[in-house]
């Protein structure tokens, strides 16, 4: 892992505000005839910090490398967040962990990005403590559009509230959770309406509700339509919130897969019906509701 340009953050959802950094670090990479590699810290640092929040992230680490990989990132580095890394000073990171561990040739992060020990690093300390061993630095800048600046948080408010094409918007894509097909119930295939469980995991909980997804098996295209409940299904009485997908025109056996659901449109909120036949009719006029517009 060592040399090469060195991109630096955490780059939870890969939205557009880090491929700018990505395709900075890709592009001065190629001109020095070296690797592109990204750093980033696993577990979270704020997961690290606050281990008993709700979870929060956009892309869990596997997500989140194949994202970047596929930004023309040759190296996905996860450091390990750990408590002695966590008492590394902002110098001891740079000079340290970049150069003498990693070798880093160029440094590139965003303009405002803050390292070590009590956030005792900034772009202009990393350049300024770097430049004695002609290392260079790219702080880039802030991309947005429409006077708002494409933001990780931004991101997480408007799935908290539903809003998932403003999200994909500041993605460059419709925001996926993936995860392994597990059996359910079978429920859903009592009634007629086939299903595909996933467990949320370490993924952030979008409003509760119906969406119109895409899915597809992980790492393939997201080809399939189809309909998806995320939360708690309180008709009848669940306690884990879940992912549960109903694929339109589609019989396979996919249990024990890994199957990634875009989100393409929210249809109503979460609720609880009063039985399993009223559940069933309104399944059906979900499943027109997300046809519309195919």
């Amino acid at each position: 892992m060592k040399g090469g340009v060195f991109a630096l953050g955490n780059f939870d959802g890969v939205h557009r505000g880090h491929r700018a950094v990505i395709d900075a670090a890709v592009a001065k990479a190629r001109a020095l005839r070296t690797s592109a590699c990204v750093l980033t810290f696993e577990p979270h640092p704020r997961a690290f910090f606050h281990p008993h929040e709700p979870p929060f992230r956009l892309t869990p680490f596997a997500a989140k490398q194949d994202l970047l990989k596929a930004c023309g990132v040759d190296e996905v580095i996860p450091l390990p967040f750990t408590q002695e890394i966590a008492q590394v000073s902002a110098r001891d990171f740079a000079e340290v962990i970049l150069l003498k561990r990693f070798g880093a040739q160029h440094v590139v992060a965003g303009h405002d990005y803050i390292f070590g020990h009590k956030r005792g690093g900034d772009m202009q300390k990393l350049a300024a403590w770097l430049a004695p061993h002609h290392i260079g630095v790219t702080a880039v800048a802030a991309a947005g559009e429409e006077g708002e600046v494409f933001s990780s948080t931004r991101i997480r408010e408007l799935l908290l509230q539903g809003e998932v094409r403003a999200a994909a918007q500041m993605l460059g894509r419709s925001w996926a959770i993936a995860g392994t097909v597990v059996k359910g119930a079978t429920r859903g295939r009592k009634i007629g309406v086939p299903t595909a469980n996933i467990d949320l995991g370490d993924y952030l909980r979008p409003k509760f509700g119906v969406y119109a997804v895409r899915a597809g098996r992980v790492g393939e295209a997201v080809a399939h339509r189809g309909v998806a409940n995320i939360g708690l299904r309180p008709t009848v009485g669940g306690l884990r919130e879940n992912l549960e997908a109903h694929l339109f025109a589609f019989d396979q056996d996919i249990y024990g897969q890994e199957w990634q659901f875009a989100l393409t449109r929210f249809i109503r909120p979460e609720r609880k019906f009063d039985s399993m036949e009223a559940l069933r009719r309104q399944i059906e006029r979900d499943i027109e509701e997300a046809k519309e517009g195919i």
